[in-house]
Parts: C-alpha cells; sequence; structure tokens
C-alpha cells in the first residue's frame, strides 16, 4: 500500500495559478485506481487453511499437536508456536516461503486478535486482525516511501478515524475520516509546503464545504468545492504581502460564486486600496451588469467586458475603458507571474510596442523581475524605513520621498534624466501635486512599475537590437545600477545617523516654503485656472534667487559653498548647466540641511576654537611678582617646552573632545538654522509680500476711483 504527492491540489485553481486543475485531478484519479490494485495485493494473508503439515515437532495429546510446537507445512512454510487439539491456536510465528511472516495470536489455524504482519518488502502493520484480514485499530507502515497510517481499518481497508503521514519527517499528512481506503467525510489535510485544507472529502478530493490556506502564496479560500476545486459559493483571500518581514494585514477578497476554480456568476470584489466591485464574473473577469466603486466613493455602473467598461463615445459607437488606478488581478495581466500584490502599471509603455507584441514583452519584463524578486523586495524595506520613527503594526510604505532617495543613490540622475523628469514619467493617474509631494505612499508594484519606465527611457536607444527590448532594459537598469548601488544610502537627510529623525521634524514646513516659493519663481501663465491647478517645480536658479530673498548669504554661507552643495550629487560638479535643471523637494530640503550645517556649526566652532586659545593664553601669563626667568637659562627653556606640550594635550583632548560633541552639534546646528534663521526668514518674507500686496491693491483702487 502506498500514497505519494498526487492529490493536484496543492496550488489554487484559480487566477492562472494552476489553469489545468481539472486535468490535474483526472490524473490523479487513475493514479489512485492504480494504488487500490497494490492494496488489494496485500488486503488477505495467504491462506492457511489447505496447507498440509510435512513435519513437526513438540508437544502432542492423543495423537494431536497440543502445546508448544514447531511445524513445515507443504510449500517450504513454517510455524512456531502453539498448537491446540491439532491446529494452530494461540500465540505463534508463521513464516512464507517467500519471506512474509505474522507473529501474533491465531484462531483455529487462521491470525486473528492481535499480531505483525511483515512484508517481504520491509512493510509492515501492527494492529488487530480477523480471520487473516486487518480488521480493527492498527499501524501500516510503508518501507518503500515512508508512508504511515494509524487508525481503524475494516477488512483490511482504511475506514473510519485514522491518520496516515505521506513522509518520513511527517510535514505531509491527512487526519479525519476514511472509506475503503478513500478520504471521505470531513478531515485536515497538511501539504509538505505547509498548505492546510481543512474540510469535507469525497473520494480522496476536496468536496463539499471546506477551506484552504496557501501559506506560500499568501491566500486563502473558504467555501464549497467540487472534485477538488473551488465550486460554488465562497470567499478568495489574497494578502497582500509587501516584504518577508512585515505583516502586511491589507488584502484583496473576493466573495461569490465560483465554477471550475475561476469567479463566474454573482459576486463582489474588495480591493486592497479601497475600491470595490459587485456583479457579473466570468472566467475570472468582470464580464456583465456591475457597480464599481472607486476608494475615493465616486461609482460607475454599467456593463463590463473582459475586465474593462463598455461606455459609448461621442459616435454613440461603444468602446472598452479600462478601469484605472487600481491594482487589479487582472484586466491588462490576467495570469501575472508576480502575483496580485504586484501587477504592473506599465500599460503606457506597452502601448509603444504593436499589439500582437505587448503581451510578451509584459511577460518578459514580469520574468525578469522575478528573477531579481527577493533583492528587490529586501530593498522596498529597507528605504521605507528610512527616517520612520517605527510602526506598531509593523507596516512600512515607501513614501516619494524614499523613492527619490533611492533612485539617486542609484545613479539614475547620471543618466541625464533628473528626478522631477521621472516623477513626470511615472505620475501615471496621480495629480501633479501627488507626483511632487514627498508624503505619498508607493507600494511595491509601484516601485516596480517606476522601475519598468525609467528603464526604458534610460536605455530604450542601446536596446532596440534585442528581442524584448522592454526586458532587456528593465535587466540592464538591475544589473548595472539598482542591485549594485541600492542600500548605500548618501545625502544629508538619511545618510548622516542620527540626524534623519530631527531632520524630519522640519520636513512640512519645509515643503510649505519649497511650494511657495515655487509658485513666487514661476513665469506667469495666460490659463490662471491651469496654474492654480498645477504644481510647480523649482530650478536650482530659482533656489538661488530665494536664498538672495531670504538674505541668507554672508560671509559663512556664500554662494560658492551653496553651488558646491547644488553640484554635490551631479555627474560633472563644474558643469553650471544644472541650474537649468527642475529640483524634487528631496534635492531642495538637502541644500537646506548643508546650509545648516555651514551656517550654524561652523559658527559655533569657530566660537569653540576662540574660547579655547582664550583660556590657554590666560593659563600663559604670570603673576607680575612672580620672578622672571632669563630665557637664554635651561630652566627656561625646559619650561617652556613644558607649557607647548601641555598646550598640545590640551589642543588634542579639545578635538577629541569636539569629535564627541559632533552629532550632537549637528542636531543642535538644525535646530537652529530652521527656529532662528530659515524659518523666520520665510515668514518675514510672506509678510513683506503681503503687506506689498496690500499696497498694491490699495493704489489701484485708487487711481481706477479717481480724484473725488
Amino acid at each position: 500500500m502506498s500514497e505519494a504527492e498526487e492529490d493536484g491540489d496543492d496550488n489554487p485553481s484559480i487566477n492562472g495559478f494552476a489553469e489545468n486543475s481539472a486535468e490535474n485531478v483526472k490524473n490523479s484519479q487513475s493514479k489512485r485506481k492504480r494504488r487500490r490494485v497494490r492494496d488489494d495485493e496485500e488486503c488477505h494473508l495467504p491462506t492457511l487453511m489447505r496447507l498440509t503439515i510435512e513435519s513437526h515437532e513438540g508437544e502432542t495429546l492423543k495423537d494431536l499437536y497440543h502445546g508448544e510446537g514447531e511445524a513445515c507445512f507443504e510449500g517450504d512454510h513454517t510455524y512456531k508456536g502453539t498448537f491446540t487439539k491439532g491446529v494452530m491456536h494461540g500465540r505463534g510465528i508463521f513464516t512464507w516461503a517467500d519471506g512474509m511472516k505474522y507473529e501474533g495470536d491465531f484462531v483455529n489455524n487462521l491470525p486473528s486478535g492481535y499480531g505483525t504482519i511483515t512484508w517481504p518488502s520491509g512493510s509492515s502493520y501492527t494492529g488487530e486482525i480477523y480471520k487473516a484480514i486487518r480488521h480493527g485499530i492498527g499501524t501500516y507502515q510503508c518501507a518503500d516511501n515512508g508512508v504511515k497510517y494509524t487508525g481503524q481499518w475494516n477488512y483490511s481497508k482504511r475506514h473510519g478515524q485514522g491518520v496516515m503521514y505521506f513522509n518520513e519527517d511527517k510535514t505531509s499528512w491527512y487526519k479525519g475520516d476514511w472509506e475503503k481506503n478513500n478520504r471521505v467525510g470531513y478531515g485536515v489535510r497538511r501539504y509538505p509546503s505547509g498548505n492546510v485544507y481543512f474540510g469535507e472529502w469525497k473520494d480522496n478530493l476536496k468536496h463539499g464545504e471546506g477551506s484552504m490556506k496557501w501559506l506560500n502564496l499568501g491566500q486563502e479560500y473558504v467555501g464549497t468545492w467540487q472534485d477538488g476545486i473551488q465550486h460554488g459559493k465562497g470567499t478568495h483571500v489574497w494578502i497582500l504581502r509587501r516584504t518577508d518581514i512585515s505583516q502586511y494585514c491589507r488584502s484583496n477578497r473576493y466573495t461569490g460564486d465560483f465554477v471550475q476554480g475561476q469567479r463566474h456568476g454573482q459576486g463582489t470584489f474588495f480591493y486592497a486600496g479601497g475600491a470595490t466591485y459587485e456583479g457579473e464574473w466570468r472566467s475570472n473577469k468582470k464580464h456583465g451588469k456591475g457597480k464599481f466603486t472607486f476608494k475615493d466613493g465616486h461609482v460607475v455602473e454599467g456593463e463590463f467586458k473582459d475586465d474593462q467598461m463598455i461606455t459609448p463615445d461621442v459616435f454613440g459607437n461603444r468602446s472598452l475603458t479600462p478601469l484605472c488606478g487600481v491594482c487589479l488581478l487582472s484586466g491588462s495581466a490576467p495570469s501575472s507571474i508576480l502575483g496580485p500584490d504586484l501587477a504592473l502599471n506599465i500599460d503606457s509603455l506597452l502601448d509603444l510596442f504593436p499589439e500582437k507584441r505587448r503581451n510578451i514583452e509584459r511577460k518578459q519584463v514580469e520574468f525578469a523581475l522575478l528573477r531579481n524578486n527577493a533583492e528587490l523586495r529586501s530593498i522596498y524595506s529597507f528605504y521605507s524605513r528610512l527616517g520612520s520613527a517605527g510602526s506598531l503594526d509593523n507596516i512600512y510604505l515607501l513614501s516619494r520621498l524614499q523613492l527619490w532617495r533611492l533612485l539617486k543613490d542609484c545613479y539614475l540622475h547620471h543618466h541625464h534624466v533628473t528626478l522631477t523628469q521621472i516623477n513626470h514619467f511615472i505620475k501615471g493617474h496621480t495629480t501633479t501635486t501627488e507626483s511632487l509631494s514627498p508624503f505619498s505612499s508607493i507600494p511595491l508594484c509601484g516601485l516596480l512599475s517606476c522601475l519598468v519606465i525609467v528603464a526604458y527611457h534610460i536605455y530604450s536607444q542601446d536596446m532596440q537590437s534585442q528581442r524584448y527590448v522592454l526586458a532587456a532594459c528593465v535587466t540592464k537598469l538591475l544589473a548595472g545600477d539598482i542591485l549594485p548601488h541600492a542600500k548605500n544610502v548618501k545625502g544629508f537627510l538619511f545618510g548622516q545617523s542620527g540626524l534623519s529623525a530631527v531632520a524630519m521634524i522640519y520636513i512640512q514646513r519645509s515643503w510649505e516654503a519649497y511650494r511657495m516659493f515655487c509658485r513666487v519663481h514661476s513665469a506667469p501663465t495666460d490659463d490662471e485656472e491651469e496654474e492654480e491647478e498645477e504644481e510647480k517645480s523649482m530650478t536650482y536658479r530659482q533656489l538661488l534667487w530665494m536664498f538672495k530673498d531670504l538674505h541668507l548669504l554672508d560671509n559663512k554661507l556664500t554662494s560658492v559653498w551653496l553651488m558646491k552643495f547644488i553640484t554635490a550629487e551631479s555627474l560633472d560638479p563644474s558643469d553650471m548647466a544644472c541650474l537649468k535643471m527642475e529640483i524634487s523637494f528631496l534635492e531642495f530640503y538637502e541644500v537646506l540641511l548643508c546650509c545648516a550645517e555651514v551656517k550654524c556649526q561652523r559658527k559655533k566652532r569657530l566660537l569653540s576654537r576662540s574660547d579655547s586659545e582664550t583660556r590657554d593664553q590666560s593659563k600663559e601669563r604670570k603673576p607680575s611678582n612672580s620672578p622672571r626667568v632669563p630665557r637664554t637659562t635651561v630652566v627656561g627653556k625646559s619650561r617652556r617646552n613644558v607649557r607647548t606640550q601641555v598646550r598640545r594635550r590640551s589642543q588634542s583632548a579639545e578635538d577629541n573632545e569636539e569629535q564627541e560633541r559632533a552629532p550632537d552639534a549637528k542636531v543642535q546646528a538644525l535646530h537652529e538654522f530652521f527656529n532662528q534663521v530659515f524659518f523666520p526668514a520665510v515668514d518675514h518674507y510672506q509678510s513683506i509680500t503681503a503687506f506689498m500686496e496690500e499696497e498694491k491693491v490699495t493704489r489701484e483702487r485708487k487711481s481706477s476711483s479717481g480724484p473725488q
């Protein structure tokens, strides 16, 4: 008897994970039939009723074998044990000529009671026996594959309650009801992968009410099954695990009808982002009448086809409109190998390819990302924690500020593309304000989509000769830029330990100042409404103007120093053309942090050094009444040397103390710069600007009214 992992039901059969599950079930059924043949061969012990004893040694009574004895049967079978009135009765050991052996109780020449059967292959059974048949409670151990069953038997069939282990390390097992060697009724099945099914069975297949957990895939299904496949009413949940170490509790969830493992019929899908769809489904796609509610409460209702909504155009023609801004499980990527939480939003790139090549280009990109899945998840986890004070539920989402730092750490701005240009590439359906805001969140699928889009814009010209252009661009970006340089954090915001938490205190007000001066120094447009809606970005030249407007430049913080900060991470620090480049808020804020260190900390360092020199000079002065020692004497030279050594030691000790106080000094410099220099200057500039605006309005009002 043997049973291996031939269920064909360790993977979910919906959303492309096991599309041929029905065929797998049929194959598993045929394999189980072949296993039953072997089970039937081992059902009964060879008959002992017609065997003839050729020789006997032992006790007799009235010419009958009675008591302890040994017998040799026709065909070289042997028995050693108790005889009663000429028959084997009591405890004994019977060994067949082929090596099969039974040791246990006998009743009238038949093994009955309790005993152990050992087959020539090494397999064994220990338990209750009835008329040479396994019947009652017993344990079977297969020597070939480590299968072990302990439980109830009925006429040599597993029948009743029992547990079966399918491997030696006992990581794969079934515990529950059996009927004639088949799993029938209620039982729990654990697979080697750790996946678990609780529920009803029929003919070794999940059938009826039950729940299945796919731990590695982060999925769970609770509902009705038929012949091993989700079929009927049920709920399927996709838990979005952003990283392997975070407890990410958001999930996609579908509740409704299933047919042969697919969403089919009436059902409701709750997306992790907050959107919902309620309506008809066909083959895992929204198809038929339905209502889609976006996370902002906006509702669209109508007819859907292949995951897209049918909408009439201005000419009355009906066309398919994709639902944008939602991370779908199907639609543009119905069988994504990356999983539902990593659906790529790269339709804008795929539109650049011929329609017949779009699907294969997407698949090859997914394969390129999948090969580096662990590294990319680790990078996302690392950068999403930069500057974070901590999370109670261990949930970390990458902010746009952290994304900018990742892109700069990987030197993507050295490919003649700025962070603001990358914002423009990836903003998709987000507003301009969201694309510039450092606080907007980006899921892992958003990071992957960003890398794909950036890779194409950087390397597309070099990869035109490749078979799969998009995948070749992504592979080159990952191998040459992302993986070698990620996690090596640079810059003033996250690159200096102990300062990030302090710098994050002032980031909100600095963001407001950035937005204000972007509007102040932007050229006016004719379309005022468009100007109000569109968020402006700043150039380095406008940043210089801002420092002049705020009167922040002086003999310590000069324009030369400011240019050094601006070009610190540039490909060519001597290139002044960078002044025309638009800058993100990260670049703006890191310039402010550099200025804080120069404008405030250097001032304190000079004051500290001046105080120490004054103390040294005061120590060297002698009292007026002390005797004067001639300089030419040896004593004078030795004292002068001693004073020099003491001064050097004192200076060295102060330098060491200054190095130890450096982190505290930098923190103090940040507080002083923002609280006493930058924000007061911004507030003063705003008040002056507001006053001038009021004066201008007053003058215009007087001029328009004319002389009274």
